[in-house]
C-alpha cells in the first residue's frame, strides 16, 4: 500500500486485530474518526486478507491509511506471560510502532491484560513514575470526571496514589479541559482517618508535596455521581470494582425504567410527551461515547477501547488519542513528574500521619 505516513506528524497506531469484531468495527470506527480529524493518519497491523476488502469500501480512509500485514495475532483467551514474547501479532507491532517514533499513540480493543503487558514492555514507564495506572472518563450530574487506577496495580502504596493523582490531574486538564480539577481519594469515610494506610499517607503528601493541585480530601462512592470531584483516585482493585459498580447500577437504572414504561398504561400514554428527556438521559449515559480508557504514565500513549463496542464506540477511543497527542500529554506528565520528587516526601508523610 502506498506509504502516505511520511506527509504528516499526528499518527496513530492501530491493532486491527484486536475486539469482538475486526476488522469491520475497527475499519468502521476509524471511518468516522478521519472524518472528525482530517489532519491525521492511521498505521493500521493486521491480516491484509481480512483487513483489506474492508478498507478498501472507504476511499477516503484508505487514503490516509498505511496497511502493514501481520500473520498473528493476540487472543482474548491468550495470558499476558505468553503475548509479551511474540513480536508478531498486530497489537506488539502496533505497540512497536509508537516506541520507534512511527506513531505518536496505539489503539486496541484487544485483550486488556496483554495491552497493558506489552505496553509496559515496550513503552517503558516514565522516569519517576513508579506504576502506570488505567484511566477512564465517566459521566456524572454535571459533567465528566476521570478515574484511576481502573486494574492496572491491585495494591498500591501512597507514592503510586500520590502519582495517580498528578497525572488524572493533568488529564482533566488535557481531556476535560477544566483549568483547576477537583482531585480526591476514594475512600470509606469523609473523615481525615478514617481509610488505611497507604491512602492517608497520600493524602498528605498531596497537601504538602507541592503539586499545585486542587486536592478536595476524601470522597465516599456514593458521592460521585454528584460531581463534586474531576478526578477519582484509587487503587486498581477498588477503582476497578467501583468503576463495575457503576456500570452495573447505569444498567439496572436503564433497565428499570424500560420495565416500568413497559408495565403502566399511564406510562405509556405520559410516553410521548416524555421522549425527548428519555432520549437525553439514554445519550448521557451511553457507554459508547465513554469509550478508551488510557495507560497513563508511559513513555507513549496507549488506549484500551472496549472488546465489544460497535463502530460508534472505537471512533471514540481514537479520537481521544488524537485530542490528547494534540495536547501533548505525555510530555506534560513528564515535565510536571520532574519537578516533583514523591520519594524524598514519603519517609516524611508516614511520619506525619502518625
Amino acid at each position: 500500500m502506498e506509504q502516505v505516513l511520511s506527509t504528516n506528524n499526528l499518527v496513530i497506531s492501530v491493532d486491527a486485530m484486536g475486539g469482538d469484531n475486526s476488522p469491520r468495527v475497527v475499519i468502521e470506527g476509524l471511518a468516522l474518526a478521519a472524518k472528525k480529524n482530517p489532519d491525521a493518519r492511521f498505521l493500521l497491523f493486521g491480516d491484509e486478507a481480512k483487513v483489506s476488502p474492508i478498507l478498501n469500501q472507504f476511499a477516503d480512509l484508505k487514503k490516509v491509511c498505511e496497511l502493514r500485514h501481520t500473520s498473528e495475532m493476540v487472543h482474548n483467551e491468550d495470558k499476558p506471560s505468553l503475548v509479551i514474547r511474540n513480536r508478531n501479532t498486530s497489537m506488539y507491532m502496533a505497540i512497536d510502532a509508537v516506541r520507534k517514533g512511527e506513531a505518536q499513540a496505539i489503539v486496541s480493543a484487544g485483550n486488556t491484560g496483554a495491552l497493558m503487558a506489552i505496553s509496559k514492555l515496550v513503552l517503558k514507564t516514565i522516569t519517576k513514575i513508579h506504576r502506570p495506572a488505567i484511566v477512564s472518563i465517566m459521566p456524572h450530574r454535571t459533567g465528566k470526571y476521570v478515574m484511576l487506577d481502573l486494574g492496572a496495580n491491585t495494591e498500591c502504596n501512597a507514592i503510586n496514589l500520590a502519582e495517580f493523582a498528578l497525572m488524572g490531574d493533568i488529564l482533566a486538564k488535557h481531556a476535560l479541559g477544566i483549568n483547576r480539577p477537583r482531585v480526591a481519594l476514594l475512600n470509606i469515610g469523609a473523615e481525615e482517618m478514617k481509610g488505611k494506610e497507604e491512602i492517608r499517607q497520600a493524602a498528605h503528601m498531596i497537601k504538602n508535596a507541592k503539586m499545585n493541585i486542587d486536592f478536595r480530601g476524601y470522597i465516599e462512592p456514593h458521592e460521585i455521581p454528584n460531581g463534586v470531584a474531576d478526578v477519582i483516585v484509587a487503587d486498581g482493585f477498588t477503582g476497578n470494582i467501583a468503576l463495575k459498580s457503576i456500570e452495573g447500577t447505569a444498567r439496572l437504572v436503564v433497565r428499570m425504567l424500560k420495565d416500568a414504561v413497559r408495565g403502566s398504561i399511564l406510562a405509556k400514554l405520559g410516553l410521548p410527551f416524555m421522549i425527548g428527556v428519555i432520549f437525553q438521559i439514554k445519550k448521557l449515559m451511553d457507554p459508547r461515547l465513554y469509550n478508551g480508557a488510557m495507560f497513563v504514565g508511559l513513555n507513549g500513549l496507549s488506549v484500551k477501547s472496549h472488546g465489544g463496542t460497535d463502530a460508534l464506540g472505537f471512533s471514540v477511543a481514537v479520537g481521544n488519542a488524537i485530542h490528547l497527542v494534540r495536547q501533548n500529554f505525555v510530555a506534560t506528565i513528564r515535565e510536571e513528574v520532574e519537578k516533583i520528587d514523591l520519594d524524598e516526601l514519603s519517609q516524611e508523610a508516614i511520619y506525619e500521619v502518625y
